[in-house]
């Protein structure tokens, strides 16, 4: 029987990527996102049909769950870099959505059904000394990071049975940025500059930092669908860790340019980011955090539970990946 699975925030860049890797793996799938479920298809363009079914959240309770054989819960409020979001409003969003579906899925699932959650990184830490792994107490310091972790908070107590007697696995996973074609972020800024011929100008700030690269993310969500992996909290990571002027590098050769790479004052950057905070400025101090520091994160529980040796795509692999689909 085609095991169904339902993703909600179907239609955003982890969803739609996700969808299309699934289809291919033989699942039927179905959508859960924001707004008129006809507009949803026509400005998604999904006109080959990847979702069998589309609802949005007015219909939560129109689902029939008891034919759904997993949730990958993908919606929710993502971080604002520029920081003008309402805190409260990550709770509204994160906390709350995680709370609705996860309530009447567990009403009426079916056996062995699974629940996948997708947290982040940033509800443990947001900055790493070392490697980050999953041992590491919680200690997370913005509005985002704590509404994360709030909302994995709700899946601890609901693994075993549900309220019909049948076994439910849950999963919450933490990954680090996720990028792929379709992305968008600090990874296109960064591309745009470069390829306009603008100079790199934190050529001195040295780091190490996990990305994951969407072929991932989509490969350990299908194992956990298929397989019979224990219920728990798993972080998601490329093998392997990019530095930023490593990063710089690759863009610079996936557009057939020189590199231009400055190494200016760490002093001086630090306080043009911070003019940039005021001024609300592409570059400010959150996003020259971003990008400078050192943020490793360990993905082996996750290979281990898989039993994976490595991830199936290299990280150099993915990047190039994801820096080419920016020039379609």
């Amino acid at each position: 029987m085609q095991k169904k699975v339902l993703i909600t925030g179907a239609f955003g860049f982890v969803g739609s990527n996700l969808a299309a890797y699934l289809a291919c793996q033989g699942y039927e799938l179905w959508a859960l996102d924001v707004g008129d479920t006809a507009k949803l298809l026509e400005t998604s363009g999904d006109s080959r049909g990847v979702y069998e079914r589309v609802f949005n959240w007015e219909q939560l309770e129109e689902i029939p769950w008891c034919e759904v054989g997993a949730v990958v819960h993908l919606a929710g409020k993502a971080h604002d870099t520029k920081s003008t979001s309402d805190p409260q409003s990550y709770f509204e969003v994160n906390v709350g959505l995680t709370k609705r579906v996860l309530e009447a899925f567990r009403e009426r699932s079916a056996a062995c059904a699974a629940f996948i959650l997708f947290s982040s990184v940033k509800a443990v830490a947001d900055s790493v000394a070392g490697v980050l792994t999953e041992e590491v107490e919680p200690q997370p310091q913005t509005a985002y990071g704590l509404s994360k972790l709030e909302a994995e908070g709700l899946l601890q107590p609901q693994s075993g049975c549900n309220k019909v007697g049948s076994q439910m696995r849950t999963y919450v996973l933490r990954p680090c940025m996720i990028h792929g074609p379709g992305n968008k972020g600090n990874l296109n800024l960064l591309y745009s500059a470069v390829s306009k011929g603008v100079p790199w100008p934190l050529g001195a700030f040295e780091n190490e930092r996990s990305f994951a690269s969407i072929g991932n993310v989509c490969a350990v969500v299908e194992g956990l669908i298929s397989g019979e992996v224990e219920s728990g909290t798993y972080q998601v990571a490329d093998d392997e860790a990019l530095s930023t002027n490593e990063l710089i590098r690759m863009i610079a050769e996936s557009q057939g340019r020189r590199l231009r790479l400055w190494r200016m004052s760490p002093g001086a950057i630090a306080w043009m980011a911070r003019v940039g905070d005021w001024l609300h400025l592409p570059l400010n101090s959150e996003r020259l955090k971003k990008l400078t520091e050192s943020y490793v994160v360990s993905n082996a529980k996750v290979k281990r539970a898989l039993g994976w040796e490595r991830m199936p795509v290299g990280a150099k692999e993915g990047m190039r990946q994801t820096l080419e689909s920016f020039s379609r």
